[in-house]
């Protein structure tokens, strides 16, 4: 094992000081300045801004927060700061081959050259360190569009030798690469490879779009500069590079450029310089790891006796402690034996019902069905994670009863029952203003930021939805239903599981597919945001003939600058500032890229100062729901898919 390190470790020795010696050799680029920039004064109509204005002020809080951000590490950075006439938006692109620390030096130092080299223009963009990154501003929407000024093109001064199959070759490459650029998703729009041109020599590619950009707009946005590489910008050259704000290009024969990923090695024309590292690291470490790890397992089915199987249905084990025991006696005089006239709700896992204690306290019971080993497992899980929270936003557990086929849950009894008895009835949700809403969106959010980070267990709820919110007397939100909630280990990111349950319409992408983490949590909590302030449903909503989803048509205002058409109605007295905050903020929690999506702790720190800035919200997951989950997922599915900027073509 120990050799198989020291090969690796000379191959990759071997394989960076070729690299080095290629970038060394590189022919010298013809550039019009070090660092390419542009500003745009008052004579293009943008205007400038005075010292120490509030452009100003919002300007240097934006690039400082863009600049210090260590929660993104896919290099696409898209904020905003401050509000109109004084709104700064800000955007910062490091190339795909750069890392993260890399790439936030790099947009250090183009804060500090921009800000001088422009210092009075509203409008700037530059590019620096051989383009490793470009740092752009403006006091207009720059985000989700097109760009094609400030374009700038660059020629190496080598004279391809063949230039007719030179050309050739270079179109097929980079035409490859800017498909796959343009099927990216909304972290990364980037490709890399190589191709074999004339005199056998590689010919190397780099394409990238900023991820705001739809599929359709980042390949026409490159297609477009594919064109200018045999006329305007270098016609016979063996190196060079279109480089727009939207999109930019280059190629080289001098050396392979980083790859950020391994795509794999079939396509026998365009190929990738790492495919050939690969391969030499599968036969060098791979081949004997695997000879180990079948000698140990020999080992263990020889030596280790044979244990019994595990039984298929486990006893339920719960701390039988005092405190919490309650007897089916205690349970049925408090509700009447289970009354229907005491029965508040029902759903997948059973019914709801009232009661009153012999000391006077009312209680909520939860009946569980039993009719499957799910139940008890939920039933069990409930009462382990429950019994050892305390938090104002949770709803809390009393105790539980278990008395041969009962199994019941005893919780504080919250009298105004759940959020979607009034959220989703036309009449009952005009009891809840703004003040009540917002009111009721923050406590969520710290009840889930409780369970993710300041309690003493991280749990994830996995089953966040309305009906799953209480509110008390205040109006207070209380979070309810931890059937389905997992306890994560202090350094545990990700979950997995076979069959994912949840309630269409929450469920994040990810999850659907088996994964979950507190970004999982994230997405709902934004659905329920947005739930929250239209008064509608996230599924189901009809537009005309056509049935939309609450996340697409909140995503379509947005865009368009009509975010107030999804606010609901009664809403006519909120202040519309909080009021689109809020729907900034559930757009971020939606987002189909689970790094794209902010923690919890990051979006109550939003809550508690509005000055915070917010990063641009990408496009959201769109779900199919065709095929409806019950409340404990059976095995039914919801097909997640991108949306473009159209609706008509994926990303």
């Amino acid at each position: 094992m120990g050799c198989a390190i020291i090969n690796l470790l000379l191959i990759i020795f071997i394989y960076e000081a070729s690299a080095d010696t290629q970038t060394a050799t590189e022919p010298e680029v013809v550039r019009t300045s070090q660092d390419f920039h542009y500003c745009c004064d008052y004579k293009q109509a943008r205007g400038n801004y005075a010292a120490n204005s509030p452009y100003q002020t919002n300007l240097n809080t934006l690039l400082s927060t863009l600049t210090s951000n260590t929660d993104i590490d896919y290099g696409f950075y898209n904020f905003t700061n401050g509000e109109n006439p004084d709104k700064v938006y800000a955007i910062g692109l490091c190339r795909g081959d750069i890392n993260p620390d890399e790439c936030r030096n790099c947009l250090k130092l183009s804060r500090a050259n921009l800000t001088e080299l422009c210092p009075v223009q509203k409008d700037a963009i530059g590019w620096y360190e051989d383009d490793k990154c470009m740092l752009r501003y403006s006091d207009y929407k720059i985000f989700n569009k097109v760009e094609d000024g400030q374009t700038y093109y660059a020629g190496s001064e080598e004279i391809a030798t063949d230039l007719d199959q030179f050309t050739k070759d270079l179109k097929n490459l980079m035409n490859t690469l800017k498909g796959k650029a343009a099927s990216g998703d909304s972290r990364l729009k980037y490709d890399v490879g190589s191709i074999r041109g004339p005199d056998n020599k590689l010919i190397y590619g780099l394409v990238q779009c900023t991820p705001d950009l739809s599929g359709s707009e980042c390949d026409d946005c490159l297609g477009r500069s594919i064109q200018v590489i045999p006329t305007d910008c270098c016609e016979s050259r063996t190196g060079g590079k279109v480089v727009r704000p939207s999109c930019n290009l280059r190629f080289r024969t001098s050396g392979p450029f980083n790859e950020a990923f391994v795509e794999g090695c079939s396509n026998a024309k365009i190929i990738s310089f790492k495919c050939h590292l690969l391969i030499s690291v599968v036969v060098v470490i791979v081949v004997p790891v695997v000879v180990v790890v079948a000698a140990v397992v020999l080992i263990y089915i020889y030596i280790y006796p044979k244990k019994d199987p595990i039984p298929e249905k486990e006893e339920i084990e719960i701390d039988n402690s005092e405190s919490l025991q309650f007897s089916i006696n205690d349970i049925r005089n408090a509700t009447d034996d289970f009354s229907d006239y005491n029965k508040i709700g029902e759903g997948g896992f059973g019914a709801v019902y009232k009661g009153r204690l012999s000391n006077g306290q009312e209680i909520a019971i939860k009946r569980l069905s039993g009719k499957t080993s799910q139940g008890d497992r939920e039933f069990e899980n409930e009462v382990r994670l429950l019994s050892k929270l305390q938090h104002r936003n949770l709803v809390r557990l009393l105790g539980f009863c278990v008395e041969g086929k009962e199994r019941l849950l005893v919780y504080e009894f919250v009298i105004n029952k759940s959020l979607d008895y009034f959220i989703f009835d036309q009449t009952k949700r005009a009891q809840l203003d703004w003040e009540k809403r917002y009111k009721i969106i923050t406590g969520i959010a710290r009840g889930i930021l409780y369970l993710h980070q300041d309690s003493r267990l991280r749990i994830i709820h996995r089953d966040l939805k309305p009906s799953n919110i209480l509110l008390d007397e205040e109006m207070n939100p209380k979070l309810s239903d931890f059937g389905l909630a997992r306890l994560f280990d202090v350094d545990q990111t990700l979950g997995h599981t076979n069959r994912p349950f949840g309630t269409s319409g929450y469920m994040a992408p990810e999850y659907v597919n088996g994964k979950f983490s507190e970004k999982s949590d994230v997405f709902s909590f934004g659905v329920l945001v947005l739930e929250v302030i239209s008064g509608q449903k996230n599924s189901g909503i009809w537009n005309g003939e056509k049935k939309e989803d609450l996340l697409s048509i909140a995503w379509r205002n947005w865009r368009e600058g009509t975010a107030a058409n999804i606010v609901d109605a009664t809403l006519i007295n909120g202040s519309q500032n909080e009021i689109v905050r809020c729907i900034h903020i559930g757009l971020l929690c939606v987002q189909e890229n689970v790094a794209a999506r902010p923690t919890m702790a990051f979006v109550v720190t939003v809550f508690n100062s509005h000055s915070q800035t917010l990063p641009v919200p990408l496009e959201p997951a769109y779900y199919d729901d065709s095929a409806q989950l019950p409340e404990f997922n059976s095995g039914a599915t919801i097909e997640y898919t991108t949306r473009s900027t159209s609706g008509e073509e994926g990303q």
